[in-house]
């Protein structure tokens, strides 16, 4: 089926894309390419990895085929380099991973027993704590400095709550999540922004809290949301734009109105 998509073309292998990329930074190869560091494709990495998120949730086969190609080559580009310095190559790297899965995976490779999902994942975090005693690292070494700070909050609330540091009942995060609406509000009266900024993030850090509570994405969730604000203010733009007007003309009563029609279109 995939090779039918691409017009029965042959397929490559993976060597093959590891040496066109030695092949683009070698001295008779890409002038943009050899200028890159790994500074450099930070950005790009951030970009394709959520353009194949993006490709998921469109549920579109083909365009993730693509984004995933995408993101294999940042990985490449940036073994390349790192070659290039004698430091690893990308084999290295497969090597790691490889042998990292094997040994967190006992109940396949070993003779540990998990008899589901859940079991896994405590097999999983027990094993990656050994690991971070034995390296001397905290619980929350394993998440990413430059994550999205929703998505951040949501995994370090996750890797404290594995170890047992977390709210008893979801009900007690809804408290904490009053208190912090309290606090925000007085530092609106009070108009120190520095505290604004703090409250607003205290605030933020409770609702991926309770997310978590109620196994939700908080990320997922945002982003999700994005797009439904998107779709009805595209949908107001449209009606507006159809009699000939644009939105900075109407009332924001008459906007609201707009928006109410949108919200009862998607539920059509």
């Amino acid at each position: 089926m995939l090779t039918e998509q691409n017009g029965n073309m042959a397929k490559r292998s993976f060597d093959e894309l590891v040496q066109l990329m030695t092949t683009l930074r070698g001295p008779n190869g890409c002038p943009w390419d050899r200028k890159q560091t790994l500074p450099d494709l930070k950005p790009y990495v951030i970009e394709e990895a959520y353009e194949v998120v993006d490709a998921i949730d469109r549920d579109e086969r083909a365009n993730l085929m693509e984004e995933v190609g995408d993101l294999l080559l940042e990985a490449v580009f940036i073994a390349e380099i790192t070659r290039e310095e004698r430091s690893f190559d990308v084999y290295d790297s497969i090597t790691a991973i490889h042998d990292k899965l094997v040994r967190r995976h006992p109940h396949v490779f070993g003779d540990v027993v998990a008899g589901d999902a859940e079991q896994v994942l405590v097999n999983w975090e027990k094993l990656k704590s050994d690991e971070r005693k034995a390296e001397n690292k905290s619980v929350l070494s394993g998440v990413p400095r430059s994550l999205p700070a929703l998505l951040k909050a949501g995994r370090l609330t996750e890797k404290a709550a594995r170890v047992g540091f977390d709210w008893r009942r979801t009900e007690d995060v809804f408290e904490k999540l009053d208190e912090e609406v309290a606090e925000l509000r007085e530092a609106v009266a009070s108009g120190e922004q520095s505290k604004i900024q703090d409250e607003i993030g205290d605030l933020l850090f409770t609702i991926a809290n309770i997310a978590r509570k109620v196994n939700a994405n908080p990320e997922e969730a945002l982003q999700s949301t994005n797009r439904k604000f998107m779709s009805r203010f595209e949908s107001m733009e449209s009606a507006v734009h159809g009699r000939g007007q644009n939105l900075d003309q109407l009332t924001l009563e008459e906007m609201d109105n707009l928006w109410d029609e949108a919200k009862a279109a998607e539920r059509a």
